[in-house]
């Protein structure tokens, strides 16, 4: 009772953080979810007891409309009893049937219950389930009847982050991964499948000495036997639980070996750790470094030195730089060139003797030369993988010419077997850059599909702020402040209240453990809390919250200098440059004098109405500056949105003379276009980074940015349609607009 009392108010109190009643002490803001599982982790048989008081407390919040303790109650628990040790069936079903009850209420609920309520039916039938599928993914365990890999790779800016919080992570993200080994991962997945399948009934300190006393090749034998048979009756519509249990307890008394089942006293339920994820850590320096990164997850090195394999799927050029760190490819690479003319004399004689027994039906199967034109692939064929979204084959097999007589071999369809978590630690300048590297991954893929149908990419972000903002913060904006930087974070956490818990507050925490003098007790709390969070964040974040990405086109007052295009996320924003020439600084301050501060512009743009209809203006005034934000100020609001304001200059004339002001005039729009009407030159300065600014600009076009693979197709459909000006065919059930997902713990909640 006394046990259970203590968790009971542990959970009570998570929740009042949730209605925004703080701790006392503020160094506890977000620890309350750590604190709570870790002290399971040190007593595992406790798990039942969290798990009975979590569905109390769902039953509850579902009674009395408590729907935003739902989500987090939901996946506290979910954690919980995935690296319980043992859950009954019956604690099981009443979960199943809670996440059941939320088909009928809206998005994320429903969409989050009907995955909870699949992984538990399985984890049912087979326990264990979902923590094996965990182990094998996140360890890259090589198991046939479950063949997928994951990875997490955090990248951070060393010109936003300070050396020390990158050196920080660097020694916790290689602590991390030092701790573990895939013999010990395989040993986790034996010991907790079955416990989870036997209870109290599996002897763990036998089962533990038996696995140690092994060689690795029999550890990796029976980890094969307990893979197999957990996932076999997962699969099975008729699997039964006890029968299963059976099948494992055959593995376990096998495994045991001499020792008799009975001998040795039983310790009750023990648990068996939930190794970290495999982290990589990066410090973004090159712009292509995302791509690089994810082309050797596919394909690592090892399996690069291929030279014909890897050509087939990328273009030499663009590899040439990562195989280049191969050694056996340090060779010269060459085409290959074919030597077969196509004509059946003309083989050697060993390809001879292999076409003597042709029937008189497969001579008739030759191949014949014809003449011809070489054959475009249809816009059928090539859009299917060209949609970021599709679970067939991506990229067209390479074909090979078949011998007459020689039956065609099925070409086997590409799976997404891999998943790239792909985190992000810093402020908007660092989202700016992912929508640029997104943009260019997109764009690469349209052109030559690789990825795509290979690699299930998921994006994670947390917040960064130091304390002393580094030199690269925006210092022509002085107003810019820690939270003007996080703005994306800011909507996150407005929109998902565990994400704003557990996420929002390492802001400031991750500098703080970052910059602590070296003691046992800094790298016991960095390593454990920051880790373990980050670990949380990417097993349990899995609804994305999309950020449209916006196109700029610019024009320079240099009619010789071609026009730049890039993308934003956040922020756009201008301001008047300063005059250079002698000549052109004269002629502004006359002009300034006469109508003010600033220069005059034409703006065009495409008002938002409510009812979606189109509304096209333009007005002219003079300004000193604008602002376009593409994040909304609310949840609520539509993120498709542009909220420009632009600092009009009003001249007022009276008795005392001519006098300015200075008025902030607001619009809504998707598109807009800026001109300089005088010629006089402005700058631009994307996403908050003064790096990515623009200099000498005259002119502006912003419009949401479209995904490469729609234009390619529209620019196909339009050969054929030329007077089509609406979708038509396969475009009307493509993406149209890049977004950028980002993975939160509930989405945006209804």
């Amino acid at each position: 009772a006394e046990v259970e009392s203590d968790i009971l108010r542990r959970v009570r109190t998570l929740l009042r953080e949730l209605d925004g009643h703080h701790p006392a002490c503020q160094c506890d803001r977000g620890m309350l979810r750590w604190t709570l599982h870790k002290k399971i982790d040190q007593n595992p048989s406790n798990s039942s007891v969290l798990v009975k008081i979590l569905v109390k407390e769902l039953e509850r919040a579902e009674r009395g409309d408590f729907r935003h303790y739902i989500i987090p109650l939901l996946h506290t628990l979910m954690y919980t009893l995935i690296k319980a040790p043992s859950i009954s069936d019956e604690l099981c079903g009443r979960v199943y049937d809670f996440c059941k009850k939320l088909l009928t209420l809206p998005k994320p609920f429903c969409t989050i219950g009907l995955d909870y309520a699949t992984r538990l039916k399985m984890e049912r039938t087979a326990p264990g389930t979902l923590y094996q599928r965990m182990v094998i993914s996140e360890q890259s365990l090589k198991s046939d009847p479950y063949p997928y890999q994951e990875k997490i790779f955090i990248f951070a800016d060393p010109e936003l982050l300070s050396e020390a919080i990158c050196n920080a992570l660097v020694t916790d993200t290689e602590a991390a991964q030092m701790a573990q080994n895939p013999r010990a991962c395989m040993c986790y997945v034996i010991i907790h499948a079955m416990q989870a399948a036997l209870g109290e009934g599996c002897d763990v300190s036998a089962l533990k000495r038996s696995l140690q006393a092994m060689p690795t090749g029999d550890v990796e034998h029976w980890f094969r036997q307990v893979v197999a048979a957990v996932e076999c009756a997962g699969h099975q519509a008729s699997a039964d639980r006890d029968q299963h249990a059976a099948r494992l307890e055959k593995i376990y008394h096998t495994v045991l070996g001499s020792l008799p089942a009975g001998d040795a006293p039983l310790g009750g339920l023990q648990g068996t750790p939930l190794p970290n994820p495999t982290i990589s850590f990066h410090l973004w320096r090159e712009d292509d470094q995302l791509w690089k990164e994810l082309v050797l997850f596919i394909r690592p090195l090892s399996q690069s030195c291929e030279p014909d394999c890897l050509s087939q799927d990328l273009d030499n050029f663009e590899i040439q730089d990562i195989i280049s760190e191969c050694e056996c490819c340090e060779q010269t690479r060459f085409s290959v060139l074919s030597t077969d003319s196509g004509i059946e004399r003309d083989l050697p004689a060993a390809a001879e003797e292999l076409l003597a027994p042709c029937s008189a039906e497969t001579e008739q199967s030759r191949l014949q030369r014809k003449g011809g034109i070489k054959k475009k692939p249809s816009p059928l064929e090539s859009v299917a993988f060209l949609q970021a979204g599709c679970n067939g084959p991506g990229a067209k097999p390479p074909v090979k010419l078949q011998r007459p007589g020689t039956p065609p071999v099925p070409a086997a369809p590409l799976q997404r077997l891999h998943t790239a978590r792909i985190m992000l630690l810093g402020d908007d300048r660092i989202l700016g850059r992912l929508a640029q590297a997104y943009h260019s991954l997109r764009k690469r893929e349209t052109r030559r599909v690789f990825l795509t149908p290979r690699l299930n990419l998921q994006f994670y972000y947390i917040p960064v702020v130091t304390e002393q903002p580094n030199t690269l913060a925006v210092t022509d904006h002085p107003a810019t402040g820690q939270e003007e930087l996080c703005e994306v974070a800011g909507y996150l956490g407005r929109a998902d209240p565990w994400y704003e818990s557990n996420i929002n507050t390492l802001c400031h925490m991750i500098p703080k453990l970052a910059t602590m003098p070296s003691s046992p007790s800094k790298h016991l709390a960095t390593d454990l809390f920051i880790t373990d969070v980050i670990a949380y964040y990417v097993r349990m974040g899995i609804q994305p919250i999309c950020f449209q990405v916006y196109a700029v086109k610019i024009f320079f007052n240099d009619p010789a200098q071609e026009p730049a295009e890039d993308v934003f996320l956040t922020e756009l924003r201008t301001q008047v440059q300063e005059s250079i020439s002698h000549r052109e600084l004269s002629t502004t301050k006359k002009k300034t004098t006469l109508d003010g501060p600033g220069i005059d512009l034409t703006v065009s743009y495409r008002k938002v109405v409510v009812s979606d209809r189109e509304k096209e203006l333009t007005t002219s005034l003079r300004s000193t500056g604008l602002v376009m934000k593409a994040i909304a100020a609310n949840e609520a609001e539509d993120l498709v949105c542009l909220n420009v304001n632009i600092t009009e200059i009003i001249r007022i004339n009276n008795l005392s003379g001519r006098s300015f002001s200075a008025v902030a005039n607001r619009l809504k729009t998707r598109n807009i276009k800026i001109r300089s009407t005088e010629q006089r030159p402005f700058t631009v300065c994307l996403d908050k980074d003064s790096r990515r600014t623009y200099r000498n600009v005259i002119s502006i076009e912003v419009s949401p940015c479209l995904e490469p693979s729609y234009c390619l197709q529209k620019t196909r459909t339009m050969k054929f349609s030329l007077h089509e000006t609406e979708d038509v065919g396969l475009v009307k059930y493509m993406p149209k607009s890049l977004l950028l997902p980002i993975n939160t713990f509930a989405g945006i909640i209804q």
